[in-house]
């Protein structure tokens, strides 16, 4: 394991409370409307990698993970994809095939594909990263009950943070949404997830 993998994992350690929203400056304002969905229905999407369009259809036959952020997040994310990818580096060959991670900005004004992607390869878990127009990352995050809200710097707009949600979505090999694993999820948690929803794919 590489030296900025062995970071994230302590960090991961660092910070052990279960959080699932995390809250913004408390002198922040100008909050944008929170997106929010009480029955998750999921369903395929298409959003833009470094390497072109990827739907989610396209990965049919493996379990895929999905987690909602950013690559400004300060802690949420990095402890989140931190314990996916030493998950991930104990994981055999065969269930890293039958596998595919996503990471999907809820920031697509400052996350390009290539910025989103030397972000996800940080973790070096084949993690793909993914985004699109506002209005498509608002309309896939209701679907997926993804709750996130822009909080402003007023004194430097382009500092500014997005509060958001905190939970992995699993999704089984026939794209259908199965369940959600909170904040905090331990890489043991993550792989006993990822063996309960791979034993039937073939």
């Amino acid at each position: 394991m590489k030296l900025r993998t062995l970071i994230y994992v302590l960090l991961a350690l660092a910070i052990g409370a279960t959080i699932v929203f995390w809250p913004g400056s408390q002198n922040s304002t100008h909050k944008m409307p929170i997106v929010t969905s009480e029955k998750p229905q999921g369903g395929d999407f298409t959003l833009q990698a470094a390497d072109g369009s990827h739907k989610l259809s396209d990965y049919r036959g493996k379990l895929v993970l999905i987690y909602f952020g950013y690559t400004f997040c300060p802690d949420i994310c990095p402890t989140n994809l931190g314990n996916l990818s030493v998950a991930y580096h104990q994981l055999s060959d065969e269930q890293k095939r039958k596998l595919q991670i996503l990471f999907v900005s809820v920031d697509p004004h400052r996350d390009t594909p290539k910025r989103l992607q030397q972000y996800a390869d940080y973790f070096e878990s084949n993690i793909v990263g993914l985004t699109g127009d506002p209005q498509t990352i608002a309309e896939i995050a209701r679907r997926y009950g993804v709750v996130y809200a822009k909080v402003e710097d007023d004194r430097n707009p382009e500092n500014y943070a997005v509060d958001h949600s905190a939970f992995t979505y699993v999704v089984d090999a026939n794209g259908k949404l199965q369940t959600q694993l909170p904040h905090a999820t331990s890489p043991q948690q993550f792989i006993n997830a990822i063996e309960q929803y791979q034993k039937d794919i073939p």
